[in-house]
């Protein structure tokens, strides 16, 4: 007749919960602060330009970012077209995060899987547990379609049908699920023709153009170079830790009137 008193004294315990505890707020804090800096580098004040027409695109972009409605960005290879949509979705202050995905880089029988992800086994060699697609991941933020022109034609219907009703279904589901996602698209091709050549859908280019922004090349924006030259040159002096050089006039006239294919 008794007992048996089995005590362990947790004070340690708590101490060590309660670090634990300090510790992870301050790293979410910390993660946080890190993901601003990150995207603080494809903000509107990174992009070089004061060249009238371009400052004009700049800020027509600032005035529809805090919108929703999906925007179509056109212009040649290198003109920056990732670059503003980053800039947009970063301005927009959507809460969720800036998804790219390069439609000529995709095989066509990945793009379905890639874009609205699928359910485990639900063809050989699926993942077990299936997978997340795009447009999952940019749910409350942006889906940046980059070289839209390129999209497989069996895609472009379902791809419609998201932008109309903002709902996806995974491949082996029988359940869609809403998102939130706005659409930023952009293209080196001529869109209207295609779709006047009937190599574009019609409904799909309409749904895509609610808003059409055409970024210039850079021959016809030649007042920006002397300011984007200096600027590379310093970006990588830096880099390399050596000196800024000053460029001879006549090398920066050389530079201004080339004509930059590739931009």
């Amino acid at each position: 007749i008794g007992g048996v008193s089995c005590d362990r004294d947790i004070t340690e315990f708590v101490k060590i919960v309660d670090l634990l505890n300090k510790t992870k707020l301050n790293l979410e804090v910390l993660e946080q602060e890190v993901s601003k800096l990150g995207e603080s580098r494809f903000s509107f004040d990174h992009i070089i330009g004061n060249n009238f027409e371009f400052k004009e695109i700049v800020n027509f972009c600032k005035k529809i970012s805090k919108s929703n409605i999906n925007v179509l960005i056109t212009g040649e290879s290198g003109t920056g077209k990732e670059v503003f949509a980053r800039a947009i979705h970063i301005d927009s202050g959507r809460k969720g995060r800036f998804i790219p995905i390069n439609c000529s880089a995709i095989p066509e029988d990945l793009m379905e899987s890639e874009l609205f992800g699928y359910e485990g086994g639900a063809f050989t060699g699926a993942l077990k547990k299936g997978k997340i697609g795009k447009f999952e991941l940019a749910h409350e933020g942006t889906l940046f379609l980059d070289e839209i022109g390129d999209m497989p034609v069996h895609m472009r219907p379902k791809i419609l049908r998201v932008l109309e009703d903002g709902e996806i279904c995974r491949i082996g589901s029988e359940n869609s699920m809403k998102v939130d996602v706005r659409v930023i698209a952009a293209t080196n091709k001529d869109l209207k023709q295609m779709v006047y050549e009937g190599k574009f859908r019609k409904d799909l280019y309409y749904r895509l153009n609610s808003i059409l922004i055409k970024l210039p090349p850079l021959r016809e924006r030649r007042d920006d170079i002397p300011e984007l030259v200096n600027k590379f040159i310093e970006y990588f002096c830096t880099t390399y830790r050596t000196n800024i050089p000053e460029i001879p006039k006549e090398i920066m006239n050389i530079l201004v009137n080339y004509d930059w294919e590739g931009n």
